[in-house]
Parts: structure tokens; sequence; C-alpha cells
């Protein structure tokens, strides 16, 4: 039973390339198993995955919670919130509060993603609107 759409010379061209894949794969036996490269074909990947590898990895780069100026919260409210969750001495906290309200943001925290997406999250508990960004360099 043929596909329709499928033509001929399509059919014999993609059994022609399974056959080239199978002869330079070993299939385990254990059935769900990922296939295994040919060794000829391991050594050249490996190079290849390592130097990819040490050329994308670098240092984490810092983020940043940022927190947005919204029409909903009172600017003492935002005060508290920056007080009792990031322990900001008062003055802090109302210098940020003056930033979200007259700039449209403040970057309230930097530091490891986790840790800016568990303030983030917190933010938003406290109904105030916050994203994650990644730290300009």
């Amino acid at each position: 039973m043929g596909l329709p759409w499928l033509r001929e010379e399509s059919a014999a061209h993609m059994v022609g390339v399974a056959q080239m894949v199978e002869h330079w794969l070993v299939v385990p036996v254990a059935a769900g198993s990922s296939p295994v490269i040919h060794p000829m074909l391991k050594a050249s990947t490996d190079v290849e995955r390592e130097t990819t590898t040490r050329s994308s990895v670098s240092p984490d780069a810092p983020w940043q919670t940022v927190v947005w100026n919204d029409p909903v919260n009172l600017m003492s409210y935002v005060t508290h919130v920056f007080r009792s969750y990031f322990g900001f001495s008062k003055s802090e906290a109302q210098r940020l509060m003056l930033q979200v309200h007259q700039d449209g943001r403040a970057i309230v925290a930097n530091g490891p993603r986790e840790e800016m997406e568990r303030h983030t999250e917190a933010m938003h508990e406290y109904g105030l609107w916050a994203t994650v960004d990644r730290a300009s360099q």
C-alpha cells in the first residue's frame, strides 16, 4: 500500500538513505535504547561535540528581577513589599519604589536565574508585576 503523495522516485531515495543509515548504525539489542553510532563516526562526532560544548559553555551570566509599574498598587504598598521581602532599608525601598513609579521599572535583585525566578514569583504573590531578565553585560 503506497502513499498517494509519495512518488516512486522519492520512495526509492528514502529507501537508499535508510540503507546507508542502517549501514553506519548498530542498533542495540535492548528495546527502547538509542542507536549506537558506528565507531568510525563516533570519534569525529565526539570531537565536534566537545568543540561545540567548549565554545558554547560560559559562566552563567547574571540575571535580574525587574519590578514594573502598574496602575493598581499604591506606592506605600510597593515600599512595604520591598522592605518586608527583600529586607531593604526604608530609604532604599522608597528609592526603588520611586524608580518603578517614575521610570516604569526598577531592578530589585541580581543573581543566578533560579534565585531571580523565586523573587519574581514572590513579587507576583504580592500582586506586583515582575519579570526575570538577563543582566546586560
